[in-house]
C-alpha cells in the first residue's frame, strides 16, 4: 500500500508582508549613502561634500512629506514614540519581553527622528557656512563639525541595534529594508507599541 503524506500546515512564520515602500527604503539607502560618501568626500573635495549635502536634505524634504501622506508604516502617526510608547518599550525591553513589531519600536522611532532631526541640523550649518553672513563664523563650523560627529555615533548605534534585534527576533532587518518584506506578525508579535 502506498504511504500518502499529508501538506503540512501552512508554516506562518516563513510569510512575508510588505511594510517598507519605495519611498521609505530609497530614503534609507540615500542617507546611508550620503553619510558614507561625505565621510570620503570630505577629504576629496568641498563640491562633492556640498552636493551629497544637498541630497540628503531633498532626501530628508521628501521622507517628513511621506512621513503625512505616505503608506501605513511609513506615516508619523505610526510610529511616533510618545512617553507611553517608549516607556512601554523600555520596560519590556528591561524584562526580556518586548515583542516584534512590523514597523519601528518606539526605540526604532526615537532614533530615526534623532537621526533625522542631526541631519537637518547638519543640512542648515553646511548651509549657512556658504553664506557671506555666517563665512568663517566659529560657532556655526563647530556646531556643523559637533552634528557630523553625532551622526557618526547615532549611525554606529543604529548599526549595532539593528544586528542585535535581527539576532534577538530572528529576522534580517537589514534585508528588510532593501525588500521591503518583513515576517508576518505571529502570536507573540505586536503590531503597535501602545
Amino acid at each position: 500500500m502506498a504511504k500518502v503524506t499529508l501538506p503540512a500546515a501552512a508554516d506562518t512564520s516563513a510569510a512575508t508582508v510588505k511594510v517598507w515602500d519605495p519611498v521609505v527604503r530609497l530614503f534609507h539607502w540615500t542617507i546611508v549613502t550620503g553619510v558614507v560618501l561625505n565621510l570620503w568626500v570630505f577629504e576629496h573635495g568641498k563640491y562633492a561634500h556640498r552636493l551629497t549635502g544637498y541630497v540628503v536634505v531633498a532626501a530628508l524634504a521628501t521622507r517628513l512629506v511621506w512621513g503625512i501622506v505616505g503608506t501605513r508604516h511609513a506615516r508619523f502617526s505610526d510610529f511616533f514614540p510618545t512617553p507611553r510608547r517608549v516607556i512601554t518599550h523600555v520596560y519590556a525591553l528591561w524584562r526580556g519581553e518586548d515583542a516584534r513589531q512590523l514597523g519601528h519600536s518606539a526605540l526604532g522611532a526615537l532614533m530615526m527622528l534623532a537621526l533625522m532631526a542631526v541631519l537637518t541640523g547638519l543640512g542648515l550649518t553646511g548651509w549657512m557656512m556658504g553664506l557671506d553672513a555666517f563665512w568663517g563664523v566659529k560657532w556655526v563650523e563647530d556646531l556643523h563639525g559637533l552634528l557630523a560627529n553625532s551622526v557618526m555615533a547615532l549611525a554606529i548605534l543604529h548599526v549595532a541595534a539593528a544586528v542585535i534585534e535581527s539576532v534577538r527576533h530572528g529576522e534580517n532587518l537589514p534585508w528588510a529594508m532593501i525588500t521591503g518584506r518583513k515576517r508576518a506578525l505571529g502570536a507573540h508579535d505586536a503590531d503597535i507599541a501602545d
